[in-house]
């Protein structure tokens, strides 16, 4: 697998310029992961978004395994904002934070009742009223469920962004990353980008020991560069 090296096999990676960067990104995959999804496991928005608020600081891995029966017990808003914090617990005790995230399942089920008519709200500053939503997860919802331009920054995005080099250094928050990467990705691809990022630095460009050896993208990465330079040196 091999990016598009009529394009890149010329250009230092020092010298590359960040539009080709983002084209090479996007070249690669479009080509060899066209058709990216959410590794959490959800058959409607409501369960989505349940989702999405216990996969902080959790894995999708985990997440999975309590979801079905929290569905099957709670199976939309309705159930959940008539349970309490208590028997919430019960179902998702193995997550990280289930303290916290069975507060925020019930106080998102009443308000889903109460200001939404039991429907998963499509915008953005919506999203963010609801109890555990923050901006990432209410980008998530948007981009997966709705398919709008968003682009959820987590730790991996975070990361790969800027190993690469699609955000700079100095791009020291979430938000920031989010900026430099919605203005160089097209707005049609934002939603299949957020996930090539999010897998790409769940399994390849993993916080610890990356998989340079095994990484399609090494012709981009100035982390790359950097070890190569390093090993010359060594």
């Amino acid at each position: 697998m091999v990016i598009n090296q009529k394009i890149l096999s010329n250009i230092p990676i020092s010298k590359m310029r960040k539009k080709e960067r983002f084209q090479g990104l996007i070249d690669y995959f479009t080509t060899y992961f066209p058709e990216p999804e959410t590794e959490l496991h959800y058959r409607n928005p409501y369960e989505l978004l349940i989702s999405v608020i216990l996969s902080a600081q959790c894995t999708d891995k985990r997440v999975n395994l309590v979801t079905p029966a929290l569905f099957e017990r709670f199976p939309g808003p309705e159930a959940l904002a008539a349970s309490d914090v208590e028997e919430v617990f019960t179902y998702i005790r193995s997550v990280s934070y289930p303290n916290n995230k069975s507060k925020h399942l019930v106080g998102t089920g009443r308000m889903l009742v109460a200001e939404f008519n039991s429907e998963v709200p499509g915008k953005v500053d919506e999203l963010q009223r609801l109890p555990g939503v923050g901006r990432k997860t209410a980008n998530v919802i948007a981009s997966v469920i709705f398919n709008q331009p968003t682009m959820a920054v987590d730790t991996h995005v975070f990361r790969v962004s800027h190993r690469i080099g699609l955000a700079p250094l100095t791009a020291t928050t979430p938000l920031a990353v989010e900026k430099h990467l919605m203005a160089y990705i097209p707005k049609d691809l934002v939603p299949k980008a957020h996930h090539w990022l999010i897998l790409h630095g769940r399994y390849v460009c993993i916080a610890r020991s990356p998989k340079c050896s095994e990484c399609a993208l090494t012709p981009l990465c100035k982390y790359y560069e950097k070890i190569q330079k390093i090993k010359i040196k060594g």
